[in-house]
Parts: C-alpha cells; structure tokens; sequence
C-alpha cells in the first residue's frame, strides 16, 4: 500500500495513450481498484475521465475509486508534484526524448520508482548520465525499455544464463537471440519514437556515432567488450543451422543486454558476447531471405536519414494514440529462440 507521505502506491502516465490505455484496463482487470492504490494521469481530466468509464465498461470492474491526477510533461514542477505523490510512475508517453526527460528528473529527485518502454538509446544516455548519481543517492530505480524493447532479450538472455550456470556451474560466454517468426503491428507511439531518433540523428553526428555504438549504454568506464558494430549483411548461423539477416531490435536490445551484464558486475562474464538476428532458413532460399531483408532494412533506413522521407513517413504511419485493432492484437506472436554456448565444450551448449 501507499505509505503515508505518498498518495498512490502508482501512476500510470499517459493513460490517454494507445499504449496507457490497454495498461490501464489491465491493472483494472487484473488488480481492480483495491489490491493497491493507482491512479490515471495526463493533461486531460476530461480525457482521463472517459478512459476511466471505458475500462469499466470493457472489463465491467468497478472503476469508481480509480483516482485522476494531472500534470504537463514539459513543465519541471508539475512533475515534481507528481513524483511527489506516488512511489512508482509507470510512462507510456512517447517520443521520450521529447516528453519523458522531466519526470525521469522529478523521479530520480524525489525518489519515485520509474519504468517506460522507450527504445531511444539517445535519450537513455542522456538520462543516465544526466540523473545516475541523484537516483542511486534518493533510492529511485529507473527502469527504462520495460516492454518489447526489450524485456524478450534482457530477460530472456538472464533466464538462459541461470540455467546454464545451474547446468554447467560457469557462465556462458557467447548467447544468441535469434528470432524465429512474428505477427503483429506497431503503435503510433513507437513509430513516432523511431522517426525522432533518426532526426536527432540526422541533426548532431555525436548522437550518430552513439547510436552506432555496441556499448552505448554501458556505465562510464565499462563501455568495452568482445562484441563489435551490429552485423547488416547475411550470415550464415551454424548453431541454428539457418541464414540470418539483421533484426530491427538488434540496436536496442543488445545495449540494453550489455548494460545489464555491466551493472550485475559481469555476471555473465568480463567477455560476453550477445547478438540478435532473424532466422529466414537454410539453402539457396534462406541465403535470398536474408540477403533481402539486408537490403531493404539498410535501404529503408538510410532513406529515413532524409527529412523529407521521414516526414512522408510520419504522414503514412499511424499516429501517437493509434495502433493495431483486438484480432490484430490477439493474433499477434513473436517467436524468439536463445542459444548459450559453453567455454570449453561444444557439447554442452544450450539452446
């Protein structure tokens, strides 16, 4: 429960949102309004007030007791206030980079509890090496990429490394994520995200060479390892027994892995290795596959470097506050395999 200088045990932040609102009616379903105290905020009481009648009515819980608080992202003290009143803020508002940077400073300052589903590497490190030293001296845990991006990667990769050390009684050196299929759609949140990354790319060559980076997130002085620049070209995978072509999580997640190995102080070892691909089969067909989506993700993505194609791209994308329909939703899967090899002994890989 909320202790007692503290309103709410969470706020969930940008309720209003695409993303916010499936949160919200699924902390409603799931917990209702008496299991802990949270409560819905955004800018909008009106707005708020319709997602907290909709959730009732799609879950048909109670919703009654589920209390509003407002606030403005870009102003210091409404965030301030609202860090205040809560002991954990759950964001979905994105692009981070354009309204995240004042709660993760009002969090770290009042020692509020903090997770989003950014995948802004940029923003990550700014944030990090802007607010480290004030959260660990307030107690507050600021937990970035909770979602997607990248909790299948990070967690997975934890997961496989607890039962390799259980198996084996070493670490594995070497874990790869391969990713064997999917289906699903994007938010407007999360295209809106990507497309701000590339024009803060496009605009400061320093954040280019950061995004570039394999060690991006790591802490200060850490920033090395065995792993080099994310791979773009197809690749034969003689574990899998298949071709792999780059996945668009690559950039992310692997950061977000090497970070976590750093901060566990390299529980998986001063010279692990992690990388992420997509499986697209073996012989003629899979080497065309991957040699396909080579291409297109590199052509796609230098195009995007020009503005005029981003903002073409803004105008066909679905917009902040839409996303994928339920039956899109429900039907949608990704199928991710983790391999974990041994120092010294091939047969005792994992995987």
């Amino acid at each position: 429960m909320a202790t007692k200088d503290r309103d709410f045990d969470l706020v969930l932040w940008g309720a209003t949102g695409f993303t916010g609102r499936l949160t919200a009616e699924y902390l409603l379903r799931t917990y209702g309004t008496d299991t802990f105290r949270w409560a819905l905020g955004g800018r909008s009481g009106s707005k708020l007030d319709l997602v907290r009648q909709g959730i009732a009515r799609d879950t048909g819980v109670d919703s009654t007791g589920l209390e509003i608080v407002l606030g403005d992202a870009g102003d210091a003290a409404s965030m301030a206030a609202l860090a205040g009143r809560t002991c954990v803020v759950c964001t979905t508002v994105g692009p981070y980079a354009l309204y995240g940077s004042e709660l993760v400073a009002a969090c770290a300052r009042a020692g509020t509890h903090y997770c989003d589903l950014t995948g802004e590497v940029a923003w990550m490190r700014r944030m990090i090496d802007a607010h480290q030293d004030e959260a660990a001296a307030s107690g507050a845990r600021i937990v970035h990429a909770s979602g997607f991006d990248c909790i299948p990667a990070d967690l997975g990769v934890w997961f496989v490394q607890r039962e390799f050390k259980a198996r084996y009684g070493v670490a594995s050196p070497h874990v790869k994520l391969r990713v064997a299929g999917f289906k699903g759609g994007g938010s407007g949140g999360t295209f809106a995200s990507g497309l701000n990354m590339l024009e803060e790319a496009s605009r400061d060559p320093e954040i280019a060479r950061l995004l570039a980076d394999p060690y991006a997130l790591n802490p200060k002085g850490q920033a090395t390892g065995a792993d080099g620049p994310d791979r773009n070209a197809p690749v034969w995978d003689a574990d899998f027994e298949q071709w792999t072509g780059p996945s668009v999580m690559t950039p992310v997640d692997t950061r977000v892995v090497r970070r976590t190995n750093a901060l566990t102080g390299h529980a998986y070892g001063p010279d692990f290795r992690f990388d992420e691909a997509m499986l697209t089969g073996a012989g003629p067909m899979g080497f065309a596959k991957a040699a396909a989506l080579a291409a297109g993700l590199t052509t796609v993505m230098s195009a995007l470097t020009l503005a005029p194609v981003r903002r073409l791209a803004a105008s066909r994308l679905p917009k902040p506050g839409e996303g994928p329909d339920q039956a899109t939703r429900e039907s949608g899967y990704w199928d991710v395999r983790l391999h974990a090899a041994h120092p010294s002994d091939p047969a005792k890989s994992l995987g």
